[in-house]
Formats: structure tokens, C-alpha cells, sequence
């Protein structure tokens, strides 16, 4: 099959992971970079592998040797780059989350839709062999029936009222750059949980804090109660580090994942514990992958868009809609309740 073509819009540095990524990956190579800035773009091309450099976006994605793009933009700009790549004809993985509110989201999947192009949301931590794990034990009754999901992505940055992580114009607040990451977990252990049939939910989402200087939030906590009966517990923060780990509880046992998220970034073993009810240690379930988290991530959407389905449990459109649907719900109930 021949190497996926890429190209990234925008230059920070999810692009540079990303593009570390594609040339650790199976099946990608890199042929351009877009920034508003040609200089930027320059500098970024020659740290990788030299592709071509473009000083505006339309540039790149009027290339026809290009297949497929990589939106690696603050959350503010994915709706319209997105667009705009699917009106070209390429293929899109958006970096997450996909848009700054639900109407936002429809847009890009109607504009996807509408050119016939693939579109996934890029939680790499959803194609993952370590996540396929986790959800092959679910899949199989290996802690019985799952109650409760607990799950966080915390970490402190420095305070910086004019940074993508704090400025209220560059989508910034934990809910928005971290908090898709519990929130899509939860999702999709309460759908396995389910025998794989997707499952409603409500968000109760009104505790945590919003920085007064920035007016976004710097620790938000919520409750996610699934139809099937199953709950789960997340959090997440940017100025409070957590243990982030993931803890899925069941009537027979429990899993505990200790590097969810961020799983073997420059390839390599991943392991996560299973405790069973009737035993006294846990069983480590373990593996190994010689591909950077990122280039594990450009293979899963190769395969989709060569119309192969994955081993790895991505983020389905569907998946898209309702995760960003409860971040959305997220924000708003913590702003009220402030």
C-alpha cells in the first residue's frame, strides 16, 4: 500500500510530536507544513525530514499529491482549517478537541460528510495497543460487570494569562485542552460495558475553579451518569498536578492504568495492572510497540482511510459528538455555578 501523504497545518508543538510521529509510523511520510508565518514554517520543515514549507494554509492543501492532513492549530481555528481541508479533498485527523462547541462540531462533520473524506478526532491514546487491551478485558468479563469509571488528566503550568492554556480566546481551561481525555475514556468503557451499543449520558459537571484572571477554568470535576447504570468520576486541571491515572471497577475485579494517556510517547513497553477479586496480586498485563504514540496514531488512520478497521477502539464520529457534547456541558455547568 503506498505511504500516506501528509500535511500539517500549523507549527507548535503537537505538530512536531506529530510529525516525529508519521516518521516513526508504518505507514505515512511528510511532504508539507503550513504556517502564517513562512519562516516558521521553514524552521519547522527542516527539523523534519525537510518537507515543503508554506506561509499560508490554502497552499498546502491546494497540493494534489497530498492525501491527508493533520490539524494541529489552537482549538479556536480547528473548525475553519478543518473545513477548509475537507472542501480540498483531504482526508482529516483534527487534534482535539475538534471545536469549541457542539455547533461547531457538526459543521466539520457535515463538511466531512458532504466531501466524502475521512475525519477522526486525535485522541491517540484511543489507538493505542494498550487501550485495545484494556478494552479486549472489558469485552471479555475480565472484572465482571464495570460500575464505576475514575479517571484524570491534571498537570500544573505556569500561569500565563496571554498562553493557548489560559487565554479565554485561544480556548483555554483544563475542560477544553485535557478534560475530552477522562470524559472519552468513560465513554468508551461504559459502550464496551455495554456489548459495544453506544449509551447516553449526563454530565454533572459544577465543581472545580475559574482563575478570575483569565476567566477559564483551572480545575474542574464532574460525574458522568451512563444509561446502562454505569458512573464515572472526572477531573482534570492545569494548574494542579493529579496522579492521572484510570481506574475501571467491576463486580469481579479492577484495572489500573497508570500511564492512560500519554502511553510509551517514543515507542517501547506499556503495562497496566488487573486485580482480580480472587486473587491476592495483581496480574500485569503488558506489551511492546517500537512506534512513538504519535506514529501508532497515523497508522490507525491509514487503516481507515484505506477502509480497514482497526484493532484499536478510535474515535468514532459518534464518539466525537457526544465527548464534546459533555465538554460543552462541563463548562457551562461550572461557570453557573461560580
Amino acid at each position: 500500500m503506498p505511504k500516506l501523504r501528509w500535511g500539517i497545518l500549523s507549527t507548535g508543538f503537537i505538530a512536531g510530536r506529530f510529525a516525529e510521529g508519521v516518521a516513526s509510523s508504518n505507514s505515512g511520510k511528510l511532504v508539507g507544513v503550513s504556517s502564517r508565518n513562512l519562516e516558521t514554517a521553514q524552521e519547522f520543515a527542516a527539523k523534519h525530514g525537510n518537507c515543503s514549507a508554506y506561509g499560508s494554509h490554502a497552499e498546502l492543501l491546494a497540493r494534489d499529491d497530498l492525501d491527508a492532513v493533520y490539524v494541529a492549530s489552537p482549538h479556536p481555528f480547528h473548525a475553519e482549517m478543518a473545513i477548509a481541508a475537507a472542501e480540498a479533498g483531504k482526508h482529516i485527523l483534527c487534534e482535539k478537541p475538534i471545536a469549541m462547541n457542539s455547533q461547531e462540531t457538526e459543521a466539520i462533520i457535515a463538511a466531512a460528510e458532504k466531501a466524502v473524506v475521512t475525519l477522526v478526532e486525535a485522541y491517540m491514546y484511543r489507538c493505542h495497543p494498550q487501550t485495545a487491551k484494556v478494552a479486549q478485558l472489558i469485552r471479555e468479563g475480565a472484572i465482571g460487570e464495570v460500575k464505576l469509571v475514575q479517571a484524570a488528566f491534571g498537570f500544573h503550568a505556569p500561569f500565563d494569562p496571554e498562553g493557548r492554556l489560559f487565554a479565554k480566546q485561544l480556548g483555554g481551561g483544563g475542560i477544553l485542552d485535557v478534560g475530552g481525555y477522562p470524559a472519552s475514556f468513560a465513554c468508551m468503557v461504559a459502550d464496551l460495558a455495554n456489548g459495544g451499543s453506544e449509551t447516553a449520558v449526563t454530565c454533572s459537571g459544577g465543581l472545580g475553579q475559574i482563575d478570575p484572571r483569565c476567566g477559564t477554568d483551572t480545575l474542574a470535576i464532574a460525574n458522568l451518569d451512563f444509561s446502562s447504570g454505569l458512573r464515572a468520576q472526572i477531573s482534570c486541571s492545569t494548574q494542579l498536578a493529579q496522579n492521572n491515572h484510570v481506574r475501571i471497577y467491576g463486580s469481579e475485579g479492577w484495572i489500573d492504568i497508570a500511564e492512560p494517556w500519554i502511553v510509551s510517547p517514543r515507542g517501547g513497553v506499556w503495562s497496566f495492572h488487573h486485580y482480580r477479586s480472587d486473587a491476592s496480586k495483581p496480574d500485569i498485563v503488558s506489551g511492546q510497540d517500537r512506534r512513538e504514540l504519535y506514529g501508532v496514531e497515523a497508522d490507525t488512520f491509514a487503516q481507515l482511510v484505506a477502509g480497514e478497521r482497526p484493532n484499536a477502539p478510535y474515535m468514532t464520529l459518534s464518539d466525537t459528538r457526544r465527548t464534546n457534547q459533555i465538554l460543552e456541558d462541563w463548562q457551562k455547568q461550572l461557570a453557573q455555578a461560580k
